[in-house]
């Protein structure tokens, strides 16, 4: 018997041209799920899909704008005729700065990436599962949206409400065979970073017990679960992936 088995299943994962959402492509597929990779670079996920093989395929998207969101649905139901799988990853880590350093373009754009985006997609897929009565959705936090990073006001915040609505939604469909649950990694090695002063990323290293940063394989390992049938008495619940760091 193969755990976490997902042949035949279709997965969307967002931001996955790149780090944590394509390593979580990766893993998806190698368990037979039919992975989308679904990201605003549309070249990079491309290349991503092509190098990932199998039944994995590019969806160019903007989550920010819900048109753009609901038309890549489409299309991948055009395509295999079932999304059993979303995995809401993309994001941005924003400006890294003190509050009165941060505009409001600053705030306003990360809360559309951050926050509308998992909105958007999780409500133009969310009628599809219920339909089928099966779903598994799984959105990337951050242990930021738990203990709030000094200087990441928007990132914290926009962190703290993807755990938010995700509780509330699993706890919309929980009689409907849709789980939705998140996770909170700490800092992990991808190009967010860069984002990020050096400064900032020591910070948050420190703050880890185990002393290191995680890699994207190990966020990957545990949406692995979440995505799969095996799930099925797991819902509205947040799993740190963050080498000891969390605090609740």
């Amino acid at each position: 018997m193969a755990y976490f088995d997902l042949t035949g299943q279709t997965a969307i994962v967002t931001g996955a041209a790149t780090g944590i959402g394509e390593a979580i492509a990766r893993r998806l597929a190698a368990a037979g799920a039919a992975a989308v990779v679904a990201d605003l670079d549309g070249a990079g996920a491309e290349a991503v899909a092509s190098s990932i093989g199998g039944g994995a395929f590019a969806v160019q998207v903007d989550i920010t704008d819900a048109a753009s969101v609901e038309r890549a649905v489409a299309a991948v139901l055009a395509r295999t005729g079932r999304i059993d799988v979303l995995v809401n990853n993309a994001g941005i880590g924003g400006k890294a700065a003190p509050l009165w350093e941060q505009t409001v373009e600053d705030w306003e754009t990360i809360i559309r990436i951050n926050m509308t985006g998992v909105f958007h997609f999780c409500k133009a897929v969310i009628g599809h599962m219920r339909e089928r009565r099966y779903g598994r959705i799984v959105n990337i936090a951050s242990i930021a949206g738990k203990e709030g990073n000094p200087n990441m006001t928007g990132y914290s915040a926009t962190k703290a409400a993807v755990i938010g609505f995700t509780k509330s939604l699993a706890k919309e469909v929980a009689t409907e065979g849709i789980c939705v649950n998140s996770v909170t990694p700490a800092v992990v090695r991808t190009k967010i970073l860069e984002q990020l002063t050096p400064q900032q990323v020591d910070y948050m290293t420190a703050k880890i017990p185990m002393r290191r940063t995680g890699e994207p394989e190990e966020i990957a390992a545990v949406v692995h679960f979440l995505a799969s049938p095996d799930c099925s008495f797991v819902t509205g619940q947040c799993y740190d992936a963050s080498g000891g760091r969390a605090t609740y």
